[in-house]
């Protein structure tokens, strides 16, 4: 990607060891949420295994919207994958709702609860997810599930990062190479607030009425009746120019207060009040949760 600041040569030595652990494992049950991240994997795993060794499993739940479960079914169609679809009900799970700082754990704890089983009964060796270089240095609690229940994460094995990534996926023709990140809905809400599925609804409204508006990265963060919005950079006069607008949706919505957050679109911006303020990460991007 001319201009990326990836090195090329560097980027494909760690895809060969991708293809190379990814062989390693013989057939795979992938957690595939359809962003940037599990689509590469997807892709790559097809390559190297071939579609009767692999199964993509997507998880529908009251977090996931509607635009990303459809367009996950699309992706694993286009890539040829067999692909599943399951439900899973965070809410339901005890302590989520709470929504405590290692909220991620519980949720990873619950989708690898469907999948382990799904792969041992459908005949798969492994089951592996999308986790990258890029999370090592952020608060994942998603990961430790990971590592407790023998889920692999082959991009973040071979040092793959984010940049990495969306060159390689662009050089395959992979459309998602530059969608935006995505996360789960719950990440919109601050950790200590409880999650609702009324609160989930009414985030997932405002942002895709933000979306239709063209915003690319977007994210609307909900504190009480305030929604925080956070755009990139370069959107945000765009987003004051439709400020009138803006309002009176996300107040039809539900919100009282709309505002704008002046630093913008940033990674799991809601992750900085677990930090010391010296320490806060304060990058645009990222990894896809948050």
């Amino acid at each position: 990607m001319t201009g990326s600041g990836v090195k090329s040569v560097e980027a494909h030595d760690k895809c060969r060891v991708l293809m190379d652990r990814l062989r390693e494992l013989g057939r795979v049950v992938i957690a595939f949420s359809g962003g940037v991240d599990s689509t590469f994997l997807l892709k790559a795993a097809l390559e190297a295994l071939g579609p009767d060794r692999v199964l993509a499993v997507t998880a529908d739940s009251e977090t996931y919207p509607e635009r990303e479960r459809r367009e996950a079914v699309e992706l694993a169609r286009e890539l040829g994958s067999p692909h599943l679809l399951i439900h899973t009900r965070e809410l339901e799970i005890p302590g989520y709702a709470e929504n405590p700082t290692d909220r991620c754990y519980f949720c990873k704890q619950e989708l690898f609860s469907h999948l382990i089983p799904l792969a041992k009964q459908k005949g798969y060796d492994h089951v592996i997810f999308g986790a990258i270089a890029d999370d090592l240095g952020d608060h994942r609690p998603g990961l430790r599930a990971a590592v407790e229940r023998g889920v692999r994460a082959p991009l973040q094995e071979a040092g793959l990062t984010k940049a990495e990534i969306r060159q390689l996926s662009r050089e395959m023709g992979l459309r998602t190479w530059n969608k935006p990140s995505f996360a789960c809905l719950s990440s919109r809400i601050p950790y200590g607030e409880r999650i609702t599925l009324e609160k989930l609804t009414m985030v997932d409204r405002a942002e895709s009425f933000l979306m239709a508006l063209g915003f690319r990265q977007v994210r609307v963060r909900q504190h009480g009746t305030l929604a925080r919005i956070e755009v990139e950079p370069g959107e945000r006069e765009r987003l004051v120019a439709a400020a009138d607008e803006v309002t009176a949706q996300l107040k039809a919505i539900g919100y009282t207060y709309v505002c704008m957050d002046l630093q913008g679109y940033r990674t799991g911006s809601l992750n900085e009040m677990l930090a010391p303020v010296g320490s806060r990460r304060s990058v645009f991007g990222g990894a896809e949760e948050g």
